[in-house]
């Protein structure tokens, strides 16, 4: 069980505490005034500045003997930040899990706050110039998108009830994409996307730079042997590079360490071979996100 779950979550998931989703907690902390601020800026968020340097550059930085190790504290600092002073400029607090699909259809269906929208994924439009309409905001953050027109899907329903955003999840899932869910800023949560890497951000710099951008799911993907028809259709869509075929077993092996619990390689499997098991239960991955 991750701190955040302990913290945030009741001693359970952070992301089912239905308290982080409440408008009660929006307005204790003033989040329509901080998220403002930082939608309106969002493009210069992709350009953090830590300690007075731009992060353009971050790995070479990173691997600085003495300043990668203080840049490195100080970028988890700001990610993980609850001070009542952090910059919306920056994102501070701004940090997220990935998910199966059934606990974001939980999120949707029973926890989430209305307005509920689908918005553009941020990430391929700032890496890639591709407005993709696969995200979904909720709560606060949906009433600040909407006043600002750049953020506004065009000649598609945005405004989604519970049910129709679940059938975005589904499309999503059968596109091969990771659910995502995020505060921002902790503990209020807002969002779930539909990432893929390399274009999302947060994936990029825990798979590049191991830094706590998202944490590993509450799961990892176990294989039956006995069920494995050895076909790769898992592998085509594991995006941590967790799952390999073995032409000698001529089944697929998994590495639960880089597995990151998505679910994908579970919903795609045509013959049931994959499972996702708690990763408390896993000796070796108790504490590991």
């Amino acid at each position: 069980m991750c701190e955040w779950c302990m913290k945030h979550g009741a001693g359970g998931k952070w992301y089912l505490n239905a308290k982080n989703y409440s408008d009660q907690l929006a307005k204790e902390l003033n989040l329509e005034e901080y998220l403002m601020e930082q939608w309106m800026n969002f493009e210069k968020v992709f350009i953090r500045k830590v300690m007075g340097m731009s992060s353009i550059g971050l790995g070479y930085k990173l691997k600085m003997p003495i300043i990668g190790r203080v840049i490195r504290w100080q970028l988890e600092r700001m990610i993980h930040s609850e001070s009542k002073n952090r910059k919306a400029i920056r994102a501070d607090g701004h940090f997220g899990q990935v998910i199966p699909i059934e606990d974001a259809k939980t999120i949707i269906l029973n926890l989430a706050a209305e307005p509920i929208i689908r918005n553009y994924c941020l990430c391929r439009w700032m890496q890639r110039g591709v407005k993709d309409v696969c995200c979904i905001n909720f709560g606060v953050l949906s009433g600040i998108i909407e006043k600002l027109p750049r953020f506004i899907p065009k000649n598609v329903k945005y405004r989604l009830d519970r049910e129709e955003a679940v059938k975005v999840l589904e499309e999503q899932n059968r596109k091969g994409r990771v659910f995502t869910v995020w505060f921002q800023p902790v503990p209020y949560i807002n969002a779930i996307c539909s990432c893929e890497t390399p274009q999302c951000g947060g994936l990029r710099l825990r798979m590049d730079f191991n830094l706590k951008t998202v944490y590993k799911a509450e799961y990892v993907a176990q294989v039956d042997p006995d069920l494995c028809q050895g076909c790769k259709t898992c592998v085509s869509y594991c995006q941590f590079g967790a799952i390999k075929y073995s032409p000698t077993l001529k089944r697929v092996l998994i590495d639960q360490k880089k597995c990151f619990g998505c679910g994908l390689c579970r919903d795609h499997c045509p013959h049931g071979a994959i499972k996702l098991v708690p990763r408390e239960e896993i000796p070796a991955l108790k504490n590991e996100y």
